[in-house]
């Protein structure tokens, strides 16, 4: 183990805090309708355990609130009528990434294989 990965193992990756601390520095520029709205689904994304899809989910986040703020799209244009099942759409995205669908494959295999279906 070389010194990057004992250092990534101990304080995580440093890109991805980087990749953060900008993220969340472009939510604080957003005009402040748009703002509460990224700060209230980045919450419900955190406390729901939807967060698995990493930084890139919060970067596209911004993005498209920076971009519908930018052509003066109203929020309820941009997530619907239903801001949970906006969200949970959005996050489904990125959950190919993450650690709770990596550990659904491996329940799954672990029964296949004791239910002698697998290989």
């Amino acid at each position: 183990m070389d010194i990057s990965d004992l250092t990534s193992k101990v304080i995580g990756d440093l890109g991805d805090k980087k990749r953060w601390r900008q993220y969340k520095a472009r939510a604080k520029q957003l005009p402040p309708s748009y703002r509460t709205a990224v700060e209230a689904f980045e919450r419900y994304l955190m406390y729901g355990g939807a967060g698995g899809g990493g930084v890139a989910m919060f970067d596209d986040l911004a993005d498209l609130f920076e971009q519908s703020a930018a052509d003066d799209v109203p929020i309820r244009e941009v997530v619907g009528d239903d801001p949970v099942e906006f969200i949970e759409t959005f996050a489904r995205n990125y959950q190919e990434e993450s650690w709770l669908n990596r550990e659904r494959a491996r329940l799954n295999s672990a029964i296949e294989r004791a239910a002698g279906e697998g290989k």
